[in-house]
């Protein structure tokens, strides 16, 4: 039998597979993967949302559709991106949690933008699923245009800026659990330390609605509360 040439025969193989790390190789298109999980977006509200330049936002979509990580569909004159499938969602959530095991870089920058997370008692995706409708209070602080696309189940519409002024709409014995978008929101944090501090019992929901959406969890859709 002639000698293969294993490194003529498996390169095009490798060549494919570093396709997906190249794409994933930059910290914008990260960045609008996790907006888009689990809810579909302009061009223009990413650009808002994410803080990129409109013309670079629509610059790295393209490099997430060669990739075949994100798709499009028309809505009239709009153009709405979300992610390929569910498939990629994981993946995200795998890769990132990878990460955060090995890279200590990694944790500390996590510390440092979002603060000691453990102090606020944080909740597990898979320790919320038991506790639905068990009396705890789950509240949605992100905006209610988001809540109405898919929200968890029970969950209450709250946006953030509301919250001071309808606190007094919560009742005063029960424990509240916040969310907002995905793992490196600040918002929901902010919302159980303003919570703490007017005698609430507040715990944050870990990894927000994009890591309950990723471990499986189905998302209710409408406009609700």
């Amino acid at each position: 039998m002639p000698e293969l040439d294993t490194q003529t025969l498996t390169a095009p193989i490798y060549t494919e597979l570093t396709r997906v790390g190249k794409v994933l190789a930059n910290p914008l298109r990260l960045r609008l993967l996790d907006l888009l999980d689990a809810r579909e977006r302009t061009v223009e509200q990413l650009s808002r949302e994410s803080g990129i330049p409109l013309k670079n936002t629509s610059a790295q979509l393209q490099q997430l559709r060669s990739a075949h990580l994100v798709s499009s569909r028309k809505d009239g004159t709009r153009v709405l991106y979300r992610l390929a499938d569910d498939e990629v969602g994981r993946f995200l959530g795998v890769f990132q949690e990878f990460a955060r095991r090995r890279l200590a870089d990694l944790r500390s920058a996590i510390s440092d933008g979002l603060g000691d997370l453990s102090e606020l008692e944080p909740v597990t995706a898979e320790e919320l699923t038991t506790r639905l409708g068990g009396g705890a209070l789950v509240i949605d602080v992100r905006p209610a245009d988001d809540y109405a696309m898919g929200h968890i189940p029970e969950a209450v519409s709250l946006p953030s800026e509301q919250l001071l002024s309808r606190i007094g709409e919560l009742p005063d014995d029960a424990e509240i659990i916040a969310y907002c978008h995905g793992p490196y929101c600040v918002t929901s944090a902010a919302c159980v330390q303003l919570l703490r501090e007017q005698g609430r019992q507040a715990r944050h929901l870990e990894g927000g609605l994009t890591h309950w959406h990723r471990t499986g969890n189905p998302l209710h859709t409408g406009a609700g509360s």
